[in-house]
């Protein structure tokens, strides 16, 4: 494919510093050009250290919101929220003046709660003008697990909604998710990825057989308007001082 451009890193902690201060550029650019910058952000334990290099960024951090790709139908206290690890890492130091916008509502169903968050979503400045992704070993991105019951649903890029409700077996609880629509948007698409079982998945998503059903990523990718960035690093060694970076199209 070629709307993809590799950033490869020796070091989560170098990846992490670079890519803060991509999207530091981009949401100081929003600012500049339109008086405000949107970002959302994705969970998982590969984002922490990424979310505490963007916190020190001197950025008009008044002027931006953040919010995220994705939830678990949980309270933002549940040790699996989302929203929880944004405000432990990221939501600190330079950017806790930042406005905060989740995705959970205490209301009776996750379907009542993502209408609820679709219409709160509605109000923000959009066009995203930065949306970082992760990825599973599964290939999903965002909340599009390959067994969701509204798989095609949340892939559809003529879709209306902004936020939909996720059912998955695989991933535990039910979900909110961005849908495909408000992603393909972004003015900046990164996916942040750590580890060679992933790349290998993501490689193998990316492949001339590869299927956007079986690999979720893989749809986003063939649809994105731009392309995407992927910043990749060895888990192995995550948190050593990185020496040298580069990156490539593929």
């Amino acid at each position: 494919m070629n709307n993809i451009i590799w950033h490869n890193f020796v070091s989560g902690e170098e990846l992490a510093e670079t890519l803060a201060k991509e999207v530091a550029k981009h949401l100081s650019a929003a600012v500049q050009s339109r008086g405000t910058g949107l970002i959302a952000v994705s969970g998982g334990s590969t984002p922490p250290p990424f979310f505490r290099a963007l916190s020190h960024a001197a950025i008009d951090w008044p002027r931006i919101t953040v919010t995220l790709v994705d939830e678990r139908f949980v309270p933002p206290s549940a040790d699996r929220s989302n929203a929880r690890l944004a405000a432990q890492h990221l939501l600190q130091r330079q950017a806790a003046s930042a406005d905060f916008v989740g995705l959970y509502h205490d209301l009776d169903s996750v379907g009542e709660a993502a209408e609820h968050a679709d219409r709160l979503l509605e109000t923000l400045p959009l066009p995203l003008d930065v949306a970082v992704l992760g990825m599973g070993t599964d290939g999903h991105t965002a909340s599009f697990f390959p067994d969701a019951d509204n798989l095609p649903a949340l892939l559809d890029v003529n879709g209306k909604r902004r936020v939909l409700p996720v059912h998955t077996a695989s991933g535990g609880e039910p979900r909110l998710t961005l849908t495909m629509p408000l992603l393909l948007d972004a003015g900046f698409l990164a996916l942040h990825i750590e580890g060679a079982e992933k790349k290998a998945v993501l490689e193998t998503a990316l492949a001339p057989s590869g299927d956007g059903l079986k690999h979720p990523i893989r749809a986003v990718v063939e649809q994105a308007k731009r392309p995407v960035h992927v910043y990749w690093a060895p888990a192995e060694s995550a948190g050593k001082p990185g020496t040298t970076s580069g990156k490539h199209v593929v």
